[in-house]
């Protein structure tokens, strides 16, 4: 049976007020709100951007959908985990300061910002059931204890999977610091002594210093190198890389894993919107501005996180006129949608039906 996913036509440059009601009547098709009661509470799981980042959803975007939810439940909160990597985003503190510097007040949105796995990333429930990688699920405690999930997400590509959309979202996104540890772990950068210029650059973005200068490159250290990816990004010169036909199918599978657990805890009180906005070639965890690699495109909704991001895929590949995931990193990015539809998580068939 085909999942139904929502579209409507959106552009970045739209005034606020419009696409704050497209975002709101994307949202309402879905059916999400009517399943949300009166004290539930309601996470909106989303990304803040890095300082510098340009990409992120906009909160002046949110206006509409938070206003909706708030007239069922006043216990919605906009959330996010803390990363792995050094930066803004590794403890609440800050990561909150960031997020009120891009707009995410109570003042513009109407509702909290809460960290969910704690000060430091160690606030986390386990989520049990085993499957082909994991046996469990280290997921932040605020997402678990929560009645209702509404993951926004901007989708990218990215360094490790290719595409960035509902799942990472859900299932990177909504880990616990241990959890994004457990998934990245089976990733190991090697790096190309003869292409390494020796500056440096990649030893500051390593949260575990495993980065050491040798005469004339760096070396990574493998049994303190926990796989996270950054030092990719962070190398002007192509000098690292990753065996991708090997890591990223493993990874990938790591995060619809994580995804399903998340998924089922909420029982039918899950929705998607997929933003094809300023779609770039790398993350928001990018501390800088990127160039779109496709023209913006709209919003994307569903029940089903499956089908909302191979139809997301879909739409971008055809306004693109090639991959241009698949260009980023030559990753394979539709592993994890196989192994999340083989394990019940959703399925990639799909009928789009257009907002107007």
């Amino acid at each position: 049976m085909k999942s139904k996913v929502y579209f409507i036509p959106a552009d970045g440059g739209e005034p606020v007020d419009a696409l704050s009601g497209k975002v709101r009547r994307a949202y309402l098709a879905m059916g999400l709100n009517e399943r949300i009661a009166e004290g539930d509470f309601a996470a909106l799981k989303i990304h803040f951007g890095e300082p510098g980042n340009k990409g992120f959803i906009k909160p002046q975007w949110l206006t509409g959908l938070i206003g909706e939810v708030l007239q069922r439940t006043r216990r919605a909160f906009l959330t996010d985990t803390n990363t792995l990597y050094v930066g803004r985003r590794s403890n609440s503190v800050d990561h909150l300061r960031l997020a009120w510097s891009h707009g995410f007040t109570p003042e513009i949105t109407g509702v909290p910002v809460i960290i969910a796995d704690g000060l430091i990333g160690r606030d986390k429930h386990e989520a049990k059931g085993a499957q082909a990688r994991t046996a469990s699920s280290k997921i932040a405690s605020a997402i678990l204890d929560s009645d209702a999930l509404i993951c926004l997400t901007h989708v990218t590509g990215h360094v490790q999977t290719g595409l960035g959309a509902a799942l990472k979202n859900m299932g990177m996104g909504c880990a616990s610091r241990a959890g994004k540890l457990d998934q990245h772990s089976v990733t190991h950068p090697r790096v190309n002594p003869q292409a390494c210029r020796n500056c440096g650059v990649c030893m500051a973005f390593c949260p575990e210093s495993a980065i050491v200068q040798a005469e004339g490159h760096v070396v990574i250290d493998p049994a303190r190198c926990i796989g996270c990816g950054e030092c990719l990004v962070a190398c002007k010169y192509g000098a690292i890389r990753m065996k991708w036909d090997e890591d990223s199918l493993r990874i990938q599978e790591k995060v619809a894993e994580y995804a399903f657990r998340v998924f089922e805890r909420f029982k039918g009180r899950a929705g998607f919107l997929n933003f094809l906005i300023k779609v770039t070639k790398d993350c928001d965890c990018m501390a800088k501005d990127q160039d779109p690699v496709v023209d913006d495109i709209g919003i994307l909704a569903s029940l089903d996180p499956v089908a909302v991001d191979r139809a997301t895929a879909d739409l971008v590949l055809e306004r693109g006129g090639r991959d241009v995931f698949r260009a980023g990193y030559d990753i394979d990015w539709s592993a994890q949608l196989i192994h999340g539809e083989k394990m019940g998580l959703g399925t990639t068939k799909y009928t789009i039906v257009r907002i107007d």
